[in-house]
């Protein structure tokens, strides 16, 4: 009949419009100006102790590493604070609004990486702690950041927050945008005015410069007897054992299998030559981190393979059974594939004694903005941009309708939102404070030792 609709039995969300009037009714949920309540004093959990509580399970030698690199600045607490914030965000009330999250949306974990046809793209580059939550989650942290990195660069407090506005009002015109596109063009939407942002076109220039050969020469030296393999860098890359290689090595069967067949293809005409362990970043200091070298058409052909344990996005406890038996390398696989417009062509998954796993390519092309460079009318220009790519993260993960309906105008909702984040960055400064003056701020592993007695680190 006309007008009627034939059975349909894949999942279907609704009509737009209902959608819409369903994301307007969550602010019965929790009001848009509520989002700027912040008090560490309602705090039911020590952060120190969530940030111990985390370390479990951990490369025990690697600890003290994640501890100093923590204790730097307060952004850098911040990065490695995340489950400290997961359990702050947990206790305030939330849209309901659930969606694919970063996560860890932070300024420095938006960067650059080759896209599967070779060209540079710009966009959130790290998903370790990627999951379903409310999608304000992922606008509080990427929010405090801006105020965070603002004040390490030596801005005005009153820069900082013209930033976090800029980038929620940014955020809000393109929902609003996306809203009303196509679902495929929405999905397919190309940020193209990369270069003119002032922050990003060094951060460009340096990933031209981050080629595999440029890895080959930096990560590897050559032997005397001919060929190369990893050259050590203690406490941050040595490599490791024959048994040790093995297993990484034999993991590589599980990971082929989760790519596409072309690319299981590609992949073939690489041989491993070396295998070591790697530390990598702030808040994945002490986790398994394994890089393998190949090479496919001779010593000039060479690949980076790095093999990062995932233990599981630390909002999972405060999320109701979300982990579900689930693979964590599998999770932030596809919770990256879901947010980034184009991922890494190699990005897949595996396990290695029982530990989950995300495989990736190293250093094809990337880099991350320096802090250095965000400040005055570059501060203003990178916020926006987050603004832009989270926007289109969100709606091509989640339900922009449902955002829409909730945010509105965007007035309320943007002020809201700053006031949080100048805040939970005061919030930040004072945790900072307090680990300084703790017990683990004066432990140090020395740097000859640091790599020692980790050959099982597998295990």
């Amino acid at each position: 009949m006309p007008g009627s609709f034939l059975p349909y039995p894949l999942p279907y969300l609704g009509d737009f419009k209902q959608r819409r009037a369903q994301g307007q009714a969550r602010r019965k949920q929790v009001r848009r100006q509520h989002h700027g309540l912040w008090d560490g004093g309602q705090r039911r959990h020590d952060p120190l102790e969530l940030l111990a509580a985390s370390m479990r399970g951990r490369v025990p030698a690697l600890v003290p590493l994640k501890y100093e690199r923590m204790l730097a600045s307060p952004f850098g607490f911040f990065r490695g604070a995340v489950p400290v914030m997961a359990a702050d965000l947990a206790m305030l009330p939330n849209t309901g609004i659930v969606n694919q999250i970063c996560g860890d949306a932070h300024v420095r974990n938006l960067g650059a990486y080759a896209a599967p046809d070779g060209r540079l793209v710009f966009d959130i580059n790290d998903f370790d702690e990627t999951t379903r939550a409310p999608f304000e989650w992922d606008l509080k942290r990427l929010a405090t950041s801006l105020v965070l990195a603002a004040r390490e660069a030596g801005s005005k407090e009153s820069s900082a927050q013209d930033a976090v506005l800029a980038f929620v009002a940014r955020y809000i015109r393109y929902v609003r945008d996306f809203a009303h596109m196509p679902v495929l063009e929405a999905a397919r939407f190309q940020v193209h005015r990369l270069a003119s942002v002032e922050p990003i076109a060094e951060t460009l220039m340096k990933a031209e410069r981050a080629t595999p050969q440029h890895t080959q020469e930096t990560l590897t030296a050559e032997q005397s007897r001919g060929g190369r393999v990893f050259r050590e860098n203690r406490p941050v890359l040595w490599r490791v054992g024959a048994a040790q290689a093995r297993q990484v090595l034999e993991s590589m069967s599980e990971y082929r299998a989760t790519l596409l067949p072309e690319r299981q293809h590609l992949l073939e005409h690489y041989r491993p030559v070396d295998v070591c362990f790697k530390v990598v970043g702030t808040g994945s200091v002490g986790t398994r981190d394994y890089c393998v070298y190949l090479e496919g058409n001779g010593g000039r052909d060479p690949l980076f393979l790095q093999f990062k344990e995932e233990v599981g996005s630390a909002y999972l406890p405060y999320l109701g059974g979300a982990a579900n038996g689930q693979h964590f390398g599998r999770a932030v696989a596809e919770g990256q594939r879901a947010m980034q417009m184009q991922s890494d062509p190699l990005l897949g998954w595996t396990t290695i004694a029982g530990r989950h796993y995300l495989v990736r390519q190293l250093n094809d092309h990337k880099a991350s903005i320096d802090l250095a460079e965000l400040k005055g009318s570059g501060l203003l220009a990178y916020a926006e941009l987050c603004g832009e790519l989270l926007a289109r993260g969100h709606a091509r993960s989640g339900d922009v309708q449902m955002i829409v309906g909730y945010v509105g105008a965007g007035k309320n909702f943007t002020q809201a939102i700053a006031a949080f984040a100048a805040s939970y960055a005061d919030q930040s400064e004072r945790d900072w404070e307090a680990l300084k003056r703790s017990r683990r701020a004066r432990r140090r592993t020395p740097k000859a030792r640091a790599g020692k007695g980790t050959a099982g680190a597998i295990g």
